[in-house]
């Protein structure tokens, strides 16, 4: 006990508690005499404002911030413990966020639920997420990576939908969007008082199951020897913390990544215990929440920026996502890349192509012509199909383009890393492409659209620069590769909840952008995009000789006469320049860049010419369709197609990894 007492551990710990401290009598100091702090702490003359505002907000909120911290600590070292994963997380199994979607669906179509209590609905909503996480990977032994690449898809699935249910009913839940990207503003102690017995109560339960939680640091069958039901174990430990993390996110909303960072840490410091682990993680989990915090509040006086909580500890936590990956075992048994995936070659390529043709413009014609009306469903005048060519053909245009560029993308990614999963909004390029856009939009508002084009695609090129460089030293294995790329896709979505919390003016049209819309795509545009579109083509189809030499490996492809770091930096710029072009066009998240490449392969499209052409258009198919769909659906109001896309094409990336 005195060894654990003088561990390493007690330093960072004493630093973070300084720095807490600290940063806390300087907003203390900022608001009020330190004569009259502790009067206004603890019995405050209600007749001043600034005693009032520290007893009934900054306090509650402080108090918050560490019961909250301690909560999601407590909920990442059972879910660790439980599935034997060090990158489990409220966050990483979509447990957040499917509590998250809850509160929001029941806000909107059954408020009168909420006298249940938010935590049940918010419990209900994570025990689901975490359940379609779990059948994902059932199949695989819940092998770590493959649950993490669920979760993270999931997260990913639902914030989707989170998405469009935010572009729907925006004035419904307009309170929701700073709230759901984790604030911890408190105008009473209302929060405390729920927050505090629960989690006393969890406390004492996570006591109660060390012992028998330590029994799964044993492999199964020896745990099974000892007379342990595995089964009930883990249903007590997983459903502990997924109550926890609802509790949570029903009073400040959605916070990333403390429940990995905090668990992280006290392992990286050398604590092994479970005792210790749930003792120590809480308390550096509620100090690294509270310090973050202040020190917001503290930048807000220079920086007059709206930035939840919640979205700053997520832009902290991706990075030791990253970090934490190259430090993950992987197992024999984690999935084969190309499971599931050979097929036979089409005898007549040439011929399946130009169907795919007849079938796009079929499907464009038809974008074109059919749809409803103020009289519902009919065919249109030759009058009134003029007015509606003027708005309907840019839009399919763009579809149509941005699916090609998608798609090529995705084609190369796949064919050059030999994984069937790799596409640009997986492996974090869209994602890039989204951070590059809103960086020079903040920093130099007034740029035209080409100099906008060049920001997306610097954001791109960095961030395939930076999967390289977590990855080489590992020989770019694939599962490691995807997993390192959705770590990074999820970068952009607390950027994405500070865009939005900010209440800017073009709120609306940023979330049509984030959600894939091509209502704001002008004719002289689409045209330009449909240009870009056929040169990429054209440009990817000079290198289709790579892309069947280089899967055979670095020694083949080199002695065959490619020089091949030269020939991956031309293929990591054109898969930046894909997707940021359709980016900037159709959103960050789409699902096209995956779909389109595994519809041509199922065809029979093996070689890399006919394999990039059967892509291509299959992805201007896809986006066509799904952009008519989501006019004609719900009409008079519109899915977005990005939106339409993603739900597809998420569905299907679940159905490959539960083929694994």
């Amino acid at each position: 006990m005195n060894r654990f007492v003088s561990s390493p551990l007690l330093r960072p710990g004493l630093c973070l508690l300084a720095l807490t401290l600290v940063l806390a009598c300087g907003e203390l100091a900022r608001q009020l005499p330190g004569a009259l702090w502790w009067q206004a702490l603890f019995s405050p003359e209600l007749d001043d404002a600034r005693q009032a505002v520290i007893h009934f907000s900054w306090l509650p909120r402080l108090v918050v911030c560490l019961l909250a911290g301690a909560a999601l600590g407590l909920a990442g070292t059972l879910m660790q413990q439980v599935l034997r994963n060090p990158l489990a997380s409220p966050t990483t199994l979509g447990v957040a966020s499917g509590a998250q979607l809850a509160l929001m669906m029941v806000t909107l179509f059954a408020p009168s639920w909420l006298l249940i209590g938010c935590e049940w609905i918010a419990m209900a909503g994570g025990s689901l997420a975490m359940a379609l996480v779990f059948a994902l990977a059932w199949r695989r032994q819940l092998n770590p990576v493959v649950i993490v690449f669920a979760g993270l898809v999931i997260n990913l699935y639902l914030a989707a939908i989170s998405m469009g249910l935010l572009l729907f009913f925006q004035e419904e839940l307009k309170g929701l969007l700073v709230w759901g990207s984790g604030s911890l503003a408190q105008n009473s102690w209302s929060g405390v008082s729920y927050l505090l017995p629960r989690l006393l109560l969890a406390g004492v339960l996570a006591a109660v199951l060390v012992r028998p939680l330590g029994v799964l640091e044993l492999d199964d069958a020896s745990a099974r020897s000892l007379g342990v039901s595995l089964k009930q174990l883990r249903f007590a430990g997983l459903g502990l913390a997924v109550f926890v993390t609802a509790c949570v996110v029903s009073v400040v909303g959605l916070i990333g990544f403390i429940g990995l960072a905090a668990p992280a840490m006290v392992r990286l410091l050398g604590v092994r215990q479970l005792g210790q682990r749930l003792l120590w993680a809480p308390i550096l989990g509620a100090l690294l929440l509270a310090a973050t915090d202040l020190l917001l509040q503290s930048l807000s006086r220079f920086w007059p920026v709206l930035i939840p909580t919640g979205a700053m500890t997520a832009l902290l936590g991706a990075p030791l996502l990253l970090w934490l990956i190259p430090r993950l075992a992987f197992k024999s048994g984690a999935p084969k890349a190309a499971s599931g995936l050979t097929v036979a070659r089409h005898g007549a390529p040439a011929r399946l192509i130009g169907l795919l043709l007849i079938g796009l413009l079929l499907a464009v014609v038809a974008s074109l012509l059919v749809g409803q009306g103020m009289h519902g469903w009919s065919w249109p005048s030759w009058l009134r199909w003029q007015a509606q060519l003027e708005w309907r053909l840019p839009r399919t245009l763009a579809a149509g383009a941005a699916g090609v560029l998608l798609a090529l993308a995705g084609t190369l990614l796949q064919r050059v890393s030999s994984n069937p999963m790799a596409s640009p909004e997986l492996l974090g390029v869209s994602g890039g492409t989204f951070m590059g856009v809103i960086a020079t939009a903040l920093l130099l508002p007034a740029l035209p659209l080409p100099m906008m084009l060049l920001g997306g695609l610097l954001g791109a090129f960095g961030c395939l620069l930076l999967l390289v460089l977590v990855n080489r030293k590992h020989g770019f294995q694939p599962e490691r590769i995807l997993l390192s790329g959705i770590a990074i896709t999820a970068l952009f979505e607390p950027l994405q909840a500070i865009a939005l919390a900010n209440g800017d003016l073009r709120v609306q049209q940023l979330l049509s952008w984030m959600s894939g819309s091509t209502y704001y795509v002008t004719l002289p545009v689409a045209y330009g995009l449909t240009g870009l579109a056929l040169l990429m083509l054209a440009a990817c189809l000079l290198v289709s000789r790579w892309l069947d030499l280089m899967p055979m490996g670095p020694a083949v492809a080199t002695a065959l006469g490619i020089h091949l770091s030269r020939a991956q930096l031309i293929i990591l710029l054109l898969v930046a320049v894909l997707t940021a072009s359709a980016t900037m066009v159709i959103g960050p998240l789409s699902f096209a860049g995956l779909l389109a490449p595994h519809m041509a392969k199922l065809m029979g499209l093996v070689r890399a010419r006919w394999h990039l052409l059967g892509a291509a258009g299959c992805g201007a198919l896809l986006m066509v369709l799904a952009d008519w769909v989501g006019q004609q659906i719900l009409f008079p109001q519109e899915v977005p197609v990005g939106l339409v896309s993603t739900l597809l094409g998420g569905a299907y990336f679940m159905w490959c990894l539960r083929r694994l």
